[in-house]
């Protein structure tokens, strides 16, 4: 610094200070207070009080209490605030000693309640369609290290390895794999093609702001790649009020995690939120001694920025850019990729992945008239994703750009009506090859497996309401596939209140998806089998011949709102969905012995393929800061396969069960969460089951607990997964000869690790 700017600074605060000599200084006390459910008033641990013409703040004790050495001179504003809390403002005049404040909790129009402690999981009460929302307080019951650690606390989603090899994780909804359930980035699509293997993982828990699940087919607005469902993520926003956010995490296996977030207004009309994570598996783990790695080692970085300009006018601008690569190392524990640059069977058998990716979005509001009740929305989308892996000799690569616009026109003529029309575009470049050598007795084909696919289509959407009686919505989508032709998808949903606490919802559509097959069923890699198209009297030779995949999902379903339990805010709700395809790509490991074979269901001899689900959800508060939360699903799947008929789809699970305690102290200070799992029996391929064995997986269950123990900016916090250390045996086949044909790593029904351990700590800054 200068001598000159020093001199400056120094004068400068000689003048601020310098007054204040002449001024009596006093000391002025307070509490900080808030209403809970029962009307009694508590103080609010950890609030933070600050002046609003200085900004200087400070946060209260665990007793909600706080100190300033006020300047007593003129009449000052002191304003106290607090997370799930309105603000209170006091005017502090000459003399006063001790002040109070009143807070109350925030009207949280999803729930149309007024509530003053966000909930976990709830059922959304508005929403025509069934959504199951995860808030942030949900998404901080456990570790939620990613995305696909979200979901243990739900039934609605089961959350699984693909294979024993990769790490990669991959959902099912509606007892279909999550291939089939439309991942949605704040309304764009997202996770499409090359990353969606891994694309669960690249998104941190601690970025999100919530979860919404919504089962059936839903909205055709973001396109009809929907068939069991939507899931929509929900990011940190440029406007909330923290400055600055960061989580680490360290688990027993030396898992470290780190995530940062910083939310900045920049004025009245900038603001940004940038985000940052890093994650490392260091270590190599062989628990059950087969000689291959429980998980793969890694190594992962991503950022985000986020940007949103907001006019007096109304027209928002939001646009970001996102940046990734993950790089994955599995298979034997002394395969090392650096040494190891030409796989052969005479050297460890390993996988190498790596991941690059990146993204840009914006998205343009203009309201058309002063009441904004009719405006443009412009949503544009670019990705680019780059996957290289090897699985032993196989070399599959992978090169993939994206474009998504869509132009939506929005007009609500009043509070019964609501039209919106628009015209999208979906563009996908894949440059794509598989080298299907698995070693060299076993060696099939270079296949080349890109395409250049542009889908355009235009959409209607009608909603109709009366009142909070009847929300009824009707979608209709024409689209041109360059590949397939037309696509029409019809849906419909409705929500109907026979009472304040009794609801119906039923809806029904159409779906439309072009299969990834080799991404899509990224397990099949990790198997000593070759891949084959089509059938033994026609193979093919690439995967043009693969028709798109077309299904119908419909089902329904009752909540019912009771006035059990403290709050008397307790819900028992019962679903029933069916999706049945017309056509499908089916991946084959039992027709032929050796081989993996890939075709369309309608080349079958009565081809049908279809899954029923049935779920039960109840939650409750007995008591105050005690809520309890259980949901049980049943699933009943089946697809036809070639020479075997209609039979059971292997691998997935008959039933499962989830139950959610959580209990936290007065004010949250320290909350207690235990969630227990019981995992049904899955049909297990015929290459699984040995002479005299059961063809279905056993019955097992999962315990997780976490302790969290708030303070003034710090939430610290300890759990522990898989609480029976429960592990599938053997989940790789054939383990001592992964070079030969029955090698197999992908019939994995169970967990591949034991008990985790793990610790972290969450620092916010408010403003």
């Amino acid at each position: 610094m200068k001598l000159h700017t020093r001199i400056l600074l120094a004068l400068m605060g000689l003048v601020m200070v310098v007054p204040a000599f002449g001024q009596r200084v006093q000391s002025l006390k307070g509490v900080v207070f808030a209403s809970t459910l029962s009307g009694k008033e508590e103080p609010v641990p950890f609030a933070s009080v600050y002046w609003l013409e200085s900004g200087t703040y400070m946060d209260c004790d665990e007793n909600g209490a706080f100190e300033f050495m006020h300047v007593k001179e003129n009449d000052a504003t002191l304003v106290a605030t607090a997370i799930g809390y309105t603000r209170d403002t006091v005017v502090v005049q000459p003399g006063m000693t001790y002040v109070e404040f009143h807070l109350t909790g925030i009207n949280e129009l999803a729930e149309a309640v007024v509530v003053s402690k966000q909930e976990g999981n709830y059922l959304s009460r508005i929403t025509p369609v069934k959504t199951e929302v995860i808030t942030a307080a949900g998404l901080c019951k456990m570790a939620c290290c990613n995305l696909a650690e979200s979901f243990e606390n739900s039934a609605s989603v089961t959350v699984g390895y693909s294979d024993a090899i990769t790490g990669a994780k991959q959902i099912r909804l509606l007892g279909l794999s999550g291939i089939y359930t439309q991942m949605l980035d704040e309304n764009r699509p997202v996770m499409r093609g090359l990353a969606s293997p891994f694309g669960l993982s690249y998104i941190p828990g601690q970025w999100l702001e919530s979860i919404q699940i919504a089962k059936g087919p839903s909205s055709v607005i973001n396109g009809v790649e929907a068939i069991t469902g939507q899931i929509n993520m929900e990011h940190r926003k440029p406007t909330a009020e923290q400055p600055l956010f960061i989580n680490l995490f360290l688990s027993d296996m030396l898992r470290t995690e780190a995530n940062i977030a910083s939310s900045l207004q920049l004025n009245e009309k900038w603001s940004t939120v940038m985000m940052g994570h890093v994650s490392t598996d260091p270590m190599s783990h062989d628990s059950n001694k087969d000689g291959f790695r429980d998980e793969p080692q890694t190594l992962q970085f991503n950022i985000g920025n986020r940007w949103l300009y907001y006019d007096e006018s109304g027209m928002q601008i939001r646009f970001g850019f996102r940046a990734l690569k993950d790089d994955r190392i599995g298979g034997m524990m002394d395969y090392d990729p650096d040494t190891q640059v030409e796989p052969t069977e005479a050297r460890p058998w390993g996988s190498h992945i790596v991941n690059e990716g990146v993204s840009g979005f914006f998205k343009v509001g203009v309201p058309l008239n002063a009441e904004n009740s009719r405006n443009i929305a412009v949503v544009g989308d670019y990705t680019y994703h780059k996957l290289d892996s090897r699985f032993g000799n196989r070399h599959h690569f992978g090169n993939q750009n994206s474009a998504f616009l869509n132009i939506m026109y929005q007009d609500i003529p009043n509070d019964s009506h609501r039209f919106t029309f628009g015209i999208r575009n979906q563009y996908d470049l894949f440059d794509e090859t598989l080298d299907d050598v698995v070693s060299a007795s076993i060696r099939g084909h270079r296949y080349n497996l890109g395409r250049e696919e542009n889908q355009i289509g235009v959409y209607g959407e009608y909603t109709y309401s009366l009142g909070e009686k009847l929300t009824a919505v009707v979608d209709f989508s024409a689209d041109y596939n360059n590949l397939h032709g037309w696509l029409f998808s019809p849906r419909a949903n409705v929500k109907y209140a026979f009472t304040d606490a009794l609801i119906l919802r039923a809806s029904g559509g159409r779906g439309f998806r072009s299969s990834n097959v080799i991404v899509d069923n990224l397990g099949m890699m990790s198997t000593g089998r070759l891949v084959r198209f089509g059938a033994p009297a026609q193979p093919q030779t690439d995967a043009s011949f693969l028709g798109i995949e077309d299904a119908w999902t419909y089902g329904g379903n009752l909540t019912g709102y009771l006035p059990w339990g403290y709050d008397e805010s307790a819900y028992i709700s019962f679903d029933y969905f069916r999706s049945q395809f017309v056509e499908q790509v089916i991946v084959d490991q039992e027709w032929q012995s050796g081989e993996t074979w890939i075709y369309n269901l309608s080349d079958l001899v009565n081809p049908r393929s279809y899954t029923n689900t049935y779920q039960v959800d109840f939650s409750i508060y007995p008591i105050e800061r005690f809520n309890i939360l259980a949901t049980f699903r049943y699933t009943d799947s089946k697809v036809t396969l070639r020479d075997r008929g209609l039979v059971e789809r292997p691998l997935v699970s008959r039933y499962k069960g989830v139950l959610n305690l959580q209990y936290a102290t007065r004010m949250n200070i320290w909350t207690f969460d235990f969630t227990a799992q019981i995992n049904g029996p899955s049909r297990l391929p015929d290459f699984a089951v040995k002479a005299g064995e059961s063809a279905y997986s056993p019955v097992y269950p999962m315990l997780f607990a976490q302790i969290t123990r708030k303070f003034s900016s710090v939430d610290v916090y300890v759990g522990a997964e898989n609480l029976t250390n429960y592990k599938q045996k053997n989940p790789i086949i054939d383990a001592a000869n992964p070079y030969g044909a029955d090698f197999n790593s992908s019939v994995i029904w169970g967990p591949l690790m034991g008990i985790k351990v793990y610790a972290g700590l969450r620092f916010t800054l408010w403003k």
